[in-house]
């Protein structure tokens, strides 16, 4: 089985977020899915079958701790490893939940169309913040679909400092699968910043994070009365991508950089 690490959200390698890639020639178990992702130990390891139908494939992710039902980075990568050996400039990934992803390709970018979702007023309790490190927030609201809480800060600086104590905030919060910071950008090159902190269901700060675009990028739409905006996460590894609503769908444009390649080796299927 050919496993891939891409880079996706950059154009340099190490930087962006490092998505594993298994190209699957049968199917796994669920158990034997879940211990590649653990072994590798990335953010997400996506495991991709191509179908009968021609340019559709299916795709699941898995943390190592748990399968995601959706994820930016590892679909992302996904595409750069199968448009580098397919004659197709069109793909579609068909997820665990029947989501039909399609990802194209334009010029040196990939673009990649995800549903979007609703979020609604929420409250988090003060032991959520001071293990963020945060004395106060904009505004909070919740995406009951992703089950992820985003808190608005005014500052991308602080954001960028961010330095949480990740077991003060599992203690914080039950059921979630994690917590997204998001400030006004204090540069003209980007719309908005965000960072993406998930130790109740992978790691523990997810380093470019593409999913969540699914309900961050209507939240801000809707502050900043624009449907193009670029997003800048910034985690220390940094990442980029350009979002565009349309509808019901979320357009997420960027690159990746495959970095790896190998086979897994010395597994009875």
């Amino acid at each position: 089985m050919k496993i891939y690490i891409v880079d996706a959200f950059t154009k340099k390698p190490f930087k962006g977020n490092p998505a594993g890639i298994c190209l699957l020639e049968q199917a796994l178990s669920e158990a034997t899915m879940q211990n590649i992702a653990r072994e590798l130990g990335l953010s997400e390891t996506a495991f991709v079958q191509r179908t009968n139908t021609k340019g559709t494939y299916t795709i699941r992710y898995f943390s190592p701790k748990k399968e995601i039902p959706l994820c930016g980075h590892a679909t992302l990568g996904s595409a750069q490893v199968l448009f580098r050996d397919i004659d197709e400039d069109t793909i579609h990934f068909i997820t665990s939940e029947k989501l039909d992803l399609l990802v194209r390709q334009r010029n040196d970018e990939i673009v990649m169309e995800f549903p979007l979702y609703d979020t609604i007023p929420a409250s988090v309790p003060f032991s959520m913040l001071e293990s963020l490190g945060l004395k106060e927030v904009t505004n909070t609201v919740y995406s009951p679909k992703n089950k992820i809480i985003l808190l608005e800060i005014s500052d991308a600086a602080v954001l960028a400092s961010l330095h949480p104590d990740y077991d003060a905030l599992l203690r914080s919060y039950n059921d979630i699968n994690g917590v997204l910071v998001t400030a006004p950008s204090n540069t003209e090159e980007f719309d908005y910043h965000y960072r993406y902190f998930w130790p109740w269901a992978g790691t523990n700060e997810d380093p470019v994070t593409g999913g969540v675009q699914t309900f961050l990028a209507k939240y801000w739409s809707a502050k900043l009365k624009k449907t193009t905006m670029k997003a800048f996460q910034s985690s220390s590894r940094t990442g980029f991508m350009i979002v565009e609503l349309q509808k019901d769908k979320v357009l997420i444009s960027s690159q990746a950089v495959i970095i790896f390649e190998g086979e897994l080796a010395g597994i009875d299927f």
